[in-house]
């Protein structure tokens, strides 16, 4: 049974529908909605848990996907209709999936900024994943709660809710990378393409008072792994009986982490070398600089007529 805080949630969510509502950019590759575009594919089964207004189903539709949609808010649902082959108005947290659609029939299943908001979102995932087709997969776009501007409103005492983005009133779980992976590993899933869309800390809707943040603060936190990672989008399949498809995607997830590690320390490196640089033109410049040379010259002078004196 649904508890009256989720009630209250999902009520305001249905308050609020159209908020979600948007149009899609399918060249745009920093989104989470183009992203998942390019994950899900061409001519595919897909079924978008969570549909909205449909217009993820729209941009589907028009690379060749059949989809189907479940939607809890049913204004929303029939703004979504025109774009679906079947369409189901539920309440995710509590509904059988496969006695609904049927084992094995969708290539591909889509939660777009969907389990933030449910109960349970690993049981949803377990019960959903039996709709999968052989080869099929997952794909899934999720806020991340660790990105640089909730860090630096927390160390300002904040943490408030808005109508949309990361701290969206209707969110009732939390995800970072790594609690992502648990999620997906929980679910007997193991992820196989992992990306993100990213967005400066001090550039979103999080309020934050820059002017009174520690001095270097903003600095070290440009150096944090996944402080400009905005939302995760991921492409994730059924784990086999050996976790081979598991350990490969830590191994991947190392990599990307590393990968991001040195190319901080690449961009810092370049960065001192420019301040240098810039420091040793600057004082080229100085007129105290250009003094020290002239005593140079003559002593240089100096010596070549001492050296001759001597010959």
């Amino acid at each position: 049974m649904m508890t009256r805080l989720a009630s209250r949630g999902l009520r305001r969510k249905r308050a609020r529908m159209f908020q979600y509502d948007t149009t899609i950019d399918p060249a745009a590759d920093n989104t989470s909605h183009g992203l998942l575009l390019s994950l899900v594919g061409a001519d595919r089964r897909v079924l978008d848990l969570g549909c909205a207004t449909g217009y993820l189903a729209e941009a589907l539709g028009a690379n060749g996907c059949t989809v189907s949609g479940v939607e809890y808010v049913p204004e929303a649902a029939e703004k979504a209709r025109p774009f679906l082959e079947k369409l189901v108005v539920a309440d995710l947290n509590d509904f059988d999936l496969v006695a609904e659609f049927g084992a094995g029939t969708f290539d591909v299943l889509v939660f777009g900024d969907v389990l933030e908001h449910l109960l349970d979102p690993v049981s949803v995932l377990r019960s959903a994943v039996p709709l999968l087709a052989p080869g099929g997969s997952v794909v899934i776009s999720i806020p991340n709660v660790a990105h640089g501007s909730l860090r630096l409103a927390l160390l300002q005492g904040r943490w408030r809710y808005t109508d949309t983005g990361l701290l969206d009133r209707t969110h009732i779980r939390f995800f970072t990378r790594r609690s992502l992976l648990e999620l997906l590993a929980s679910a007997g899933l193991a992820p196989v393409d992992v990306r993100r869309t990213t967005a400066d800390p001090l550039g979103v809707e999080v309020q934050i008072d820059a002017a009174e943040l520690p001095a270097g603060v903003v600095e070290w936190l440009a150096g944090q792994p996944d402080a400009d990672t905005y939302q995760f989008v991921v492409r994730a399949v059924v784990d086999d009986a050996e976790s081979a498809v598991t350990q490969l995607a830590h191994r991947a997830a190392d990599a990307e982490e590393r990968l991001q590690r040195a190319e901080r320390e690449r961009d810092t490196e370049r960065e001192a070398r420019l301040a240098a640089e810039h420091d040793v033109e600057t004082l080229r410049s100085t007129a105290g600089f250009r003094a020290l040379t002239v005593p140079r010259r003559w002593y240089a002078a100096a010596r070549r007529a001492t050296s001759r004196g001597r010959a």
